[in-house]
């Protein structure tokens, strides 16, 4: 049969779908033994392989991805030797920028969290106490301000009705 006089089907996009995700780890099938096993041209499926993988491109897929994804991500990739993360890179739409710097994301969010709980408790505890002997501390000189305040309104008052003592 010629290519010219074979005609040409339609899949629909479950059925595309569904071949692709055979071509997805943990799965060792290929392009070429799956065109093999169910009639259809290497050719249409990468072409299938490649929309997917430019639709993935899209700016609204770039946000597709969310924390969780990219850690499972991070996760199924570690043990990848370059090869291997580049092939699963192409299978999954992704850059192996973005898979690298996920990973370091990753390794940089638990660094900042390394500090102990209960020191950072400890801490807090000795802060609060601090922080109570300033209030205290202010409240008293507060106190004494205002005794010095009202002694000065009243040596002026005793002043201006008796006069200074000194004078006599």
């Amino acid at each position: 049969m010629s290519r010219i006089n074979k005609e040409r089907r339609r899949y629909t996009a479950e059925f595309k779908e569904s071949v692709l995700r055979r071509l997805e780890p943990p799965t060792k099938d290929t392009v070429a033994s799956l065109a093999e096993e169910l009639g259809i041209s290497r050719t249409a499926i990468y072409t299938w392989r490649r929309d997917k993988a430019s639709s993935l491109d899209s700016p609204k897929s770039a946000k597709r991805w969310s924390p969780k994804d990219k850690f499972h991500i991070v996760l199924e990739t570690s043990t990848l030797t370059e090869q291997e993360l580049a092939a699963y890179c192409r299978r999954k739409g992704l850059f192996v920028e973005d898979v690298k710097a996920w990973r370091e994301q990753c390794i940089r969010a638990n660094a900042l969290n390394a500090k102990d709980p209960l020191k950072l408790e400890e801490d807090l505890k000795e802060e609060k106490q601090k922080t109570k002997a300033l209030e205290r501390e202010l409240r008293r000189k507060d106190r004494a301000l205002a005794e010095t305040a009202a002694l000065l309104v009243l040596r002026k008052k005793a002043q201006a009705i008796w006069g200074d003592h000194g004078e006599g």
